[in-house]
């Protein structure tokens, strides 16, 4: 392998709830290999860890579109154009069977995982127009491929991001601007946890019991981790993948059914 295909020097990376998590893996990987990074988070000590660390870091909501605005004119300023969009922030969502489910936390849900990235697009796509070799990543999940009891909200909105993934790689292939999508199977952390802990109360069976459940869900039998998911958009924006566009790439250990 050609090691200077992931040398990115001179690239310009923003990185979406990019300050703890998945979003922090991914953003500290592109960040060793010489991007440029700019993280933004709804957590302001998250914010402040990062700048600590040597990002370039804002507070944004990005279900807020007049703050979405915002944070275009700082990456504009602060990084002076962008290369690497990274959609990574979103939320779990409410668990339980639907008709139990609060209305306002059903499009919170949307508000966060799919308006989010659409703002986060439309917003930015004139840096990304004015890029380098110019790469969309949006987080779905493997909830965005396969049904998930008691999760609708979560589900129903991540395969919205593949809708939305497949259709952008189709309308901005003519300017070379490549649109992929990251499925995650679970992935240890505490939001996976919190998640598990949700669905044994709704389920009524005990935490180990469905924690189990959680961690033997894929053949490879243990949860992913955040490097894992950073690898791939490693990848994803690297030149390795010129030709690969529209694609909804799992990290999943072959997750065949969720829990």
């Amino acid at each position: 392998m050609d090691n200077n295909r992931l040398d990115f020097s001179g690239r310009k990376v923003l990185v979406t709830a990019g300050a703890a998590g998945i979003g922090l893996a991914i953003a500290s990987a592109f960040k060793d290999l010489g991007a440029s990074v700019f993280v933004t988070d709804i957590n302001p000590d998250a914010v402040q860890a990062a700048r600590d660390a040597g990002f370039a870091a804002a507070v944004s909501d990005v279900s807020n579109e007049a703050q979405v605005v915002e944070l275009a004119a700082t990456v504009r300023s602060e990084l002076g154009g962008l290369d690497v969009l990274i959609n990574n922030a979103g939320i779990a969502g409410p668990t339980g069977p639907i008709e139990t489910l609060d209305s306002e936390a059903w499009k919170s849900t949307f508000d966060v995982n799919v308006h989010g990235q659409f703002y986060c697009i439309k917003h930015l796509l004139p840096l990304l127009r004015e890029g380098s070799d110019p790469s969309i990543i949006n987080l779905s999940s493997a909830a965005g491929r396969l049904g998930m009891a008691g999760r609708s909200a979560y589900s129903a909105s991540k395969w919205a991001v593949i809708g939305l993934t497949k259709t952008l790689a189709i309308e901005l292939g003519d300017e070379r601007i490549r649109v992929n999508a990251i499925c995650p199977g679970a992935v240890n952390g505490p939001r996976i946890e919190a998640v598990i802990e949700a669905k044994a109360e709704m389920l009524g069976r005990p935490l180990t019991e469905v924690s189990d459940l959680y961690h033997r869900q894929s053949s490879l039998n243990r949860l992913v981790e955040a490097g894992d998911i950073a690898d791939m958009a490693i990848f994803l924006a690297s030149s390795m993948a010129r030709s690969i566009n529209g694609q909804a790439m799992a990290v999943d250990g072959n997750t065949e059914k969720l829990y």
